[in-house]
């Protein structure tokens, strides 16, 4: 994918396209997926990493920084989500965070079969959780731009991106532990009331960090 189709990606996924969505997930997916599964080796738990990629991705895209390759920012998201996921299981890594020079910085999927997109294509695991989850989140995002709520959006990009502690986020954003509480329940309650009327009864939002 040459430069300019990358920041038409980018675009169109910001405009809401569903088919920009898919695309970038299917371009992507198969090598976060051999990354992180490379360190994890837990194929259940990389692609939940995965998927929290794409959806840290989501949260962040307004403050995306067009001098970045999509796949650099992607990795970087991955990075730290396999992170937390290491520190949680009271791992250290023992190899690099991001792709090394051995291969290039390219990760390719294990088996061919693997390059179909299991977030939006498989409904296995997830059903239609991830579509809902995308779909409410872009809509609070507009929301959020169109009303100058620089401070929620900040917020919830540090908790579920970048997977800060609710201390840390506010410290760095200045304001008291429960505004930063009040922000992340918001958004929970939001992604439940759209989960509710796409009549998804099970979903467990804990699969993607918003618990």
């Amino acid at each position: 994918m040459s430069r300019e189709e990358e920041l038409e990606l980018i675009e169109r996924i910001r405009t809401g396209e569903q088919a920009a969505w898919s695309e970038c997930i299917a371009q992507y997916e198969g090598r976060l997926l051999a990354f992180v599964d490379s360190r994890l080796r837990s194929r259940a738990t990389s692609e939940d990493v995965v998927q929290e990629t794409f959806l840290g991705f989501l949260i962040s895209l307004p403050n995306y920084d067009q001098r970045t390759k999509l796949e650099t920012y992607l990795f970087s998201i991955a990075a730290h989500k396999l992170t937390d996921v290491l520190r949680r299981e009271g791992r250290r890594p023992t190899v690099p965070l991001m792709p090394g020079d051995s291969t290039g910085g390219r990760y390719e999927p294990q088996g061919k079969a693997r390059v179909a997109s299991s977030m939006m294509r498989s409904h296995e695991r997830k059903g239609g959780e991830e579509e809902v989850i995308a779909q409410c989140l872009a809509g609070l995002i507009e929301q959020w731009k169109a009303k100058g709520e620089m401070e929620r959006l900040q917020c919830i990009e540090l908790l579920f991106v970048l997977g800060w502690a609710n201390k840390n986020a506010a410290k760095r954003l200045d304001i008291t532990e429960q505004a930063v509480a009040n922000h992340k329940h918001f958004v929970v309650a939001k992604l439940k009331e759209a989960a509710a009327r796409a009549k998804l009864q099970n979903t467990e939002l804990s699969g993607y960090g918003l618990e």
